[in-house]
């Protein structure tokens, strides 16, 4: 199985920012792609980035151009720059995978909270 460790998670002022890490252990698998969810209060849990072993990137469309996902792939690691925050982007920001297999793994969230 694989484990993921989410860090950076935290309290930001609306407009700043903060960098998400996750880093997967414990499985003798290449790592295909990782990604951010996130869920926010009342809402659907909604993909907010993804990026595969190839560096290939997927992005909601209400973070374009102020998120930034990148990984490295040797540490099996992915982070999400995330600028620009706004309050109504607090929420549990849920860090995925998905081996070469197929499996898909979560980790347990992170809290980001956008606020004065």
């Amino acid at each position: 199985q694989v484990q993921l460790v989410e860090s950076g998670g935290g309290l930001v002022q609306p407009g700043g920012s903060l960098r998400l890490s996750c880093a997967a252990s414990g499985s003798i698998f290449n790592i295909y792609a990782m990604g951010w969810y996130r869920q926010a209060p009342g809402k659907q849990r909604e993909l907010v980035a993804a990026i595969t072993s190839g560096g290939s990137t997927n992005y909601a469309d209400s973070v374009k151009g102020r998120f930034t996902i990148s990984r490295d792939n040797a540490k099996n690691t992915v982070y999400l720059q995330m600028n620009s925050l706004k309050p109504e982007e607090t929420a549990v920001y849920y860090c995925t995978t998905t081996l070469e297999i197929g499996r898909n793994y979560w980790g347990q969230g992170t809290q980001v909270t956008v606020s004065s």
